[in-house]
C-alpha cells in the first residue's frame, strides 16, 4: 500500500466524473496520497449541489477535480458547473480533464481568472505522481496545463501581432517552458543555463510582452496566455 506523501499539505477535494470506476479509482488514489474526498459526483449539476452545500457550512473545498463531458449531454457540463462555482466563489481551484484537447473549452477556463485552474488529459492521471502533483499546484493557485493544450492553443489561436515576433530564440524557449509550467530552475536545468540567466530572460519577456508591472507571477501567468494567444 502506498504510504501518504507527508511532503505535501493535505487537500479536501470534491471530485466530479461520471465514470464510476474512474471516480471511485480517484478517490482510492488522493485517499492512499493523504487527502480527503469530502464529497465525490457524476455530473455538474451534483457538483454544484455539494460544492454549494459544502460553502453554506463554511466548508470549502481546496480544490475541485472535474471530468469536462457529463451527464446528461456529454458537452460542457463539468466545465459549466466549475465555471459557475468559481463567479460564486472566485479563486476557487479547478483541476479539469478530458479524454481529448478541446481548445475551446480550455480557453474558456483561461479567460476568466487563470490563477488555480488546471486542465489535462485523462492520460495523465494514469501517471499517479504527476496527476498528484498537478492537483497540489492547482489548490497552491498554479496554471497547470497539459503539454498537449499547450501544443494545440498554440496553433488555435497565435497572431501575428501577439508580441512574440520581438523575442529571441532563447526567450521563446524559456517562455515555451514557462507555458508547461516549469519553475525558474526547472527550466536552468532544461535549458543548462543558469538561474540568473533565466530570471534576466524572464524579465526581458514580460518587457517585450508590454505585461504591466505587477507580481511576478500575475506577470508570469499573462505572459504564458500571450504565448498561449488566450490573452492577446
Amino acid at each position: 500500500m502506498t504510504a501518504p506523501d507527508t511532503s505535501r499539505p493535505a487537500l479536501r477535494v470534491v471530485v466530479a466524473e461520471d465514470s464510476a470506476i474512474l471516480r471511485d479509482g480517484l478517490v482510492a488514489l488522493l485517499a492512499r496520497r493523504g487527502h480527503d474526498v469530502v464529497a465525490a459526483v457524476g455530473d455538474g449539476d451534483a457538483l454544484v449541489r455539494e460544492v454549494t452545500a459544502l460553502a453554506a457550512a463554511d466548508d470549502l473545498p481546496d480544490v475541485l477535480v472535474a471530468d469536462i463531458r457529463m451527464p446528461p449531454t456529454h458537452t460542457d457540463e463539468g466545465l459549466r458547473a466549475a465555471e459557475a462555482l468559481r463567479a460564486l466563489h472566485p479563486g476557487l481551484p479547478v483541476l479539469v480533464f478530458s479524454q481529448w484537447v478541446e481548445t475551446r473549452y480550455a480557453s474558456r477556463l483561461l479567460e476568466g481568472d487563470p490563477h488555480g485552474v488546471g486542465y489535462l488529459l485523462k492520460d495523465r492521471v494514469a501517471d499517479v505522481g504527476e496527476f498528484v502533483a498537478a492537483l497540489g499546484r492547482v489548490a497552491a493557485g498554479e496554471t497547470v496545463l497539459d503539454p498537449e493544450v499547450v501544443r494545440q492553443l498554440m496553433g488555435a489561436h497565435r497572431t501575428a501581432e501577439d508580441g512574440m515576433s520581438r523575442l529571441t530564440p532563447r526567450e521563446s524557449e524559456v517562455l515555451e517552458l514557462m507555458a508547461l509550467g516549469r519553475s525558474n530552475g526547472a527550466i536552468a536545468q532544461e535549458l543548462y543555463l543558469s538561474y540568473g540567466a533565466v530570471e534576466k530572460n524572464v524579465a526581458s519577456i514580460f518587457t517585450k510582452l508590454d505585461l504591466p508591472q505587477d507580481s511576478a507571477d500575475h506577470r508570469r501567468v499573462r505572459a504564458v496566455l500571450r504565448y498561449l494567444g488566450v490573452d492577446a
